[in-house]
């Protein structure tokens, strides 16, 4: 479908390489703890490869997992067919979302909104398709804290590393820029990932909870 899809093919194929992995190294645990609680409908932009989907709590009556990247969606369509809430993949664009105005009672973004061209245009998105006083849960890596490593992630930016990663920046304020679309952030917890002596350009996490008022 025009305007559904992206082509990372490269990008594509290293994440379904590698994302396992790192689920086993600890981020599968993050992700327990970014779907906990959620009931409803929920729809999860970027869904990748569906590895949330096996970890959504039975009070999830649907998910609908939107992703752009066409192995991606593919192989989020088997891991579909394994869980145990009811799950619809369908491509779409994170800035042009496939459902009506306050359709579900959470959204669920992890590690897309590195990659978005515009971040507000998402999450502007995001607050129209999500009821009032439901929420955003999000798992995403962001720009860090030392100005260090802050230098190197906007050299980085700047350069190769989208064309490499699939449109991914590393250096964005991302809890920032989900308080500006209007989103009131109630938990939020940093944390590094992976836990390296020299912290690698991706290292700095956040993972939180905000409500649309």
């Amino acid at each position: 479908m025009a305007g559904t899809s992206v082509d990372h093919p490269f990008f594509a194929r290293f994440w379904l390489r590698v994302s396992p992995g790192m689920d086993r190294e600890g981020l599968g645990v993050r992700r327990e703890a970014l779907l906990a609680g959620l009931a409803g409908r929920v729809i999860e932009v970027g869904a990748g490869n569906g590895l949330n989907f096996a970890r959504y709590p039975p009070e999830v009556t649907q998910v609908v997992a939107v992703e752009p990247n066409r192995l991606l969606r593919q192989a989020g369509q088997a891991a579909a067919a394994r869980a145990a809430v009811p799950v619809e993949v369908t491509g779409g664009m994170a800035d042009r979302l496939p459902a009506a105005d306050a359709e579900f009672d959470a959204a669920v973004t992890s590690l897309m909104l590195c990659s978005v061209p515009d971040q507000q245009a998402a999450l502007s998105e995001l607050r129209r398709v999500i009821r009032p006083g439901g929420e955003l849960r999000f798992l995403e890596h962001v720009e860090a804290s030392t100005p260090v490593l802050r230098r190197v992630q906007r050299v980085a930016d700047a350069t190769l590393w989208p064309r490499f990663g699939g449109g991914c920046h590393s250096a964005r304020d991302t809890a920032a820029q989900i308080e500006r679309a209007g989103f009131t952030i109630e938990r939020l917890d940093q944390f590094p990932f992976p836990q390296t002596r020299v912290p690698t350009l991706t290292a700095p996490h956040i993972i939180g909870r905000a409500v649309r008022p």
